[in-house]
């Protein structure tokens, strides 16, 4: 079992910046991957970004070259820093985890995690113009 927190969440302006962070517990070395989602109202939950244990990312197209995914293993934390936000990233967001290697491709991450995966309650971004 892993217990995850987020927090870091808030309301900014469009072209503001954000940094979430997700505080893990438990059998946190078992994790192969760990990533965000998000969603939004009336819209599917939607994966944001992906690190895997061997340090390589992923990342939803819309947020390429603005999201950063990050860990801290010594602080069992992550993060995802987010840099020139967009009303279109207003949402709720999900720290996940995963135990298993094939759900720690990208492809499969975005439809499985979402729904399957480790994750905590979710921190609220709200980006207003």
């Amino acid at each position: 079992q892993v217990q995850l927190v987020e927090s870091g969440g808030g309301s900014v302006q469009v072209g503001g910046s954000l940094r979430l962070s997700c505080a893990a517990s438990g059998y946190t070395s078992s994790m192969y991957c760990m990533g965000w989602f998000r969603q939004a109202p009336g819209k599917e939950r939607e994966g944001v970004a992906l690190i895997v244990r061997d340090g390589s990312t992923s990342y939803t197209d819309s947020v390429k070259g603005r999201f950063t995914i990050s860990q801290d293993n010594a602080k069992n934390t992550l993060y995802l820093e987010m840099n020139s936000l967009q009303s279109e990233d207003t949402g709720m967001y999900y720290c996940a985890a995963a135990q298993q290697s094939w759900a720690c491709i990208w492809t499969k991450w975005t439809a499985w995690a979402p729904y399957y995966a480790y994750r905590g309650q979710g921190t609220q971004v709200t980006v207003s113009s």
